[in-house]
């Protein structure tokens, strides 16, 4: 299985705010949010291993800027580390301003998907090889996120954790 760049699973989905869509200050629900992240996470994801996916855990969200009704929103997703079966996609939320087309970044995520078969069982992905600053900033940061995510739950004892221990020593 050969190595594949974040850009071969970039993702983009575009859309705009529509008043049914929004909460009583005609913003945005943030709960349509995540499902427009999950939805460009899930391609991403199926892109990069080209098998079924399935979202494993939703592991960072902020939300920085409200998202006022008629806004354009556009969802950008790419693989931004592969592990076993699991894949973490970094997601990134824009809206455009109406009148000068400049983007603002409103939102951001981090999912973790897994590749897996037609029963469900996990099966391998192919790894990943970051190009940009910004792809080899996240590629690093996911092993650190994963390590903290496996000691949290109880799955790693916080000595083995070496590339958390890196940062303290």
């Amino acid at each position: 299985m050969h190595s594949k760049t974040p850009k071969e699973s970039l993702t983009v989905l575009t859309d705009m705010v529509l008043p049914g869509e929004t909460n009583p200050l005609n913003n945005l629900f943030g709960g349509e949010i995540l499902a427009r992240m999950d939805r460009a996470c899930s391609i991403a994801a199926r892109r990069h291993s080209r098998r079924i996916v399935v979202t494993a855990s939703v592991n960072h969200v902020a939300f920085t800027k409200a998202v006022p009704v008629g806004s354009v929103v556009t969802v950008e997703a790419k693989v931004s580390r592969a592990f076993k079966s699991s894949m973490e996609i970094y997601v990134d939320v824009w809206i455009e301003d109406r009148e000068s087309g400049e983007r603002a970044r409103v939102n951001e995520g981090i999912y973790t998907f897994v590749a897996v078969d037609e029963t469900g069982s996990p099966v391998p992905v192919p790894q990943i090889t970051p190009e940009t600053a910004l792809e080899k900033e996240r590629f690093d940061g996911a092993l650190r996120r994963k390590q903290l995510s496996l000691i949290l739950s109880g799955k790693l004892e916080p000595n083995k954790a070496t590339e958390l221990k890196a940062l303290f020593i």
